[in-house]
């Protein structure tokens, strides 16, 4: 009678969950690991098994938001590297006589850890189910949109400042400083100043697109969602 109890117990798609293993449950390292833990929570909660609350704590909401925060960073990062060279160097002197398909694929370039990162934390929001789901995915995408707000905001402020202060006086004299090449680096400069404030707005628009997207994608699916029991509900009372 004990031993088909334990295995009922071990069956029964609402017995409580309880993990002692604590190490490779709670700590994601990167974006990626993060979405698999929250695939794990969801195949729980999907079957219906009771999850506390206190399952997900403080300083493991904490880790998902971190993941996020280093996930924004990253690809902000790689933007703001990537970005000058293609548009301020590559663009105007190398791939200058470039066709549509060409400066398309290229443009795109800088753009590919923001992208590919996006379309994950989308994907994500297909798991946005349950009260610990949904606790891990809003701490992930909290943290990554902050960070991109914060990148945007600073970039748009850089070039701002940069475009401002690229006076004639003051670019010749720092020209000066790589002696023969002053000229050709003066009228170079100039060549490009007038492409720094629409390279920073677009820039910056995309990074706060990447943030917000994810969240749209969560929120309109889980309306979705909701739509489809309340429909299914009726039709079933009917």
């Amino acid at each position: 009678m004990d031993k088909e109890w334990e295995n009922r117990g071990q069956s029964d798609t609402n017995a409580q969950i309880i993990t002692t293993d604590s190490g490779r449950i709670y700590r994601p390292r990167n974006l990626l690991n993060a979405i698999s833990e929250v695939q794990q929570f969801y195949v729980i909660e999907s079957k219906g098994q009771d999850i506390p609350g206190e399952f997900l704590t403080l300083e493991h909401t904490l880790d998902f938001f971190k993941i996020g925060v280093k996930s924004g960073f990253h690809e902000g990062f790689a933007l703001i590297l990537l970005f000058p060279v293609f548009h301020f160097y590559l663009f105007p002197f190398v791939f200058h006589k470039l066709d549509f398909m060409g400066h398309l694929l290229f443009g795109s370039i800088p753009y590919l850890v923001l992208i590919v990162n996006t379309g994950m934390c989308c994907y994500i929001s297909r798991y946005y189910v349950g009260n610990i789901t949904r606790k891990a995915i809003n701490s992930l995408l909290m943290g990554r949109a902050m960070s991109l707000l914060f990148k945007a905001f600073l970039l748009y402020v850089l070039y701002l400042v940069l475009y401002r202060l690229s006076t004639p006086e003051n670019i010749w004299k720092l020209a000066l400083q790589f002696g023969s090449r002053a000229e050709k680096l003066y009228s170079g400069f100039f060549e490009i100043k007038p492409h720094l404030m629409p390279v920073a707005t677009e820039s910056s628009i995309l990074m706060v697109a990447a943030a917000i997207f994810p969240y749209g994608s969560v929120y309109l699916l889980d309306l979705w969602r909701r739509y489809r029991i309340k429909r299914n509900a009726k039709i079933i009372s009917a």
